[in-house]
């Protein structure tokens, strides 16, 4: 997968995209219950950015890869080439099941990997 030279630095924004929040919260509401979820998006919110490894995400989440082939992660392979900012993923570390709930960014974090799998993946966790 190596690593491409346009992506010498995949740019962030400073925070979470506001409407990212809305999606965490629609996934989620398939996982938890309604006051669990509104917890979790209010912690969330107030939660410090912070970084993992892309692969190191991948790993804990228990997720599989999508190809390059999806829309949404072609859509923010896009984003990097053009050095546009991405927004940071919302993680939930879901204790009763050992592993990391993606609640926002999932495609943007297949993105990335593609790039390079050791990429460093700005996020909040709860």
């Amino acid at each position: 997968m190596g690593k491409d030279a346009e992506s010498d630095e995949i740019k962030w924004l400073s925070d979470v995209e506001d409407h990212d929040y809305s999606a965490a919260e629609s996934y989620l509401l398939l996982l938890y219950g309604e006051n669990e979820v509104r917890k979790i998006i209010s912690d969330l919110r107030k939660a410090e950015i912070t970084q993992f490894k892309a692969k190191d995400i991948f790993r804990a989440s228990e997720l599989s890869l999508l190809g390059i082939s999806n829309s949404h992660v072609d859509k923010d392979r896009k984003k990097i080439k053009a050095g546009t900012p991405l927004s940071p993923l919302l993680l939930v570390r879901d204790e009763k099941k050992g592993k990391v709930v993606i609640a926002d960014g999932y495609h943007r974090l297949c993105a990335i990997y593609g790039f390079d799998e050791d990429a460093w993946i700005k996020c909040k966790i709860i």
